[in-house]
């Protein structure tokens, strides 16, 4: 199973159980439980000292951000390309860092409102 995030593809590794005998199933299932658990635990307490809330105006902050900087990679690309057919390799270097510091800022944004999504932090939103 395939799950679509913004522009990630992520597949699911989750182990479903073959055996046909449901208490082997269930007992299994239990188990995985129990590790999904922890894992939760785990993400809740260290992601929560470290970054006890989010406030709304950091999500705004992060979404200009990202929003900048495909602004810029696309604008600069656009420049390129007007004035000449050819690239040199400083400008596809170039490119390739504005690309990257979009990306790296889209999956900040990402990451955080997964944690938020799943609880691991608490969010505070941006007062009306």
């Amino acid at each position: 199973m395939a799950t679509m995030t913004s522009s990630t593809r992520r597949t699911g590794d989750h182990f479903e159980p073959t055996d046909a005998d449901p208490q082997v199933q269930r007992r299994l299932r239990g188990y995985l439980e129990q590790i999904d658990y922890t894992a939760y635990a785990s993400n809740k307490a260290v992601l929560g000292a470290t970054l006890p809330r989010v406030e709304g105006v950091q999500f705004q902050r992060l979404a200009v951000a990202a929003a900048t900087a495909r602004a810029r990679w696309v604008s600069e690309a656009a420049q390129m390309a007007e004035a000449g057919a050819s690239l040199s390799e400083a400008q596809v270097a170039r490119l390739a860092h504005l690309r990257s510091t979009y990306e790296e800022l889209t999956s900040v944004y990402e990451a955080t409102r997964r944690m938020v999504e799943r609880g691991y932090v608490a969010y505070r939103p941006i007062p009306a």
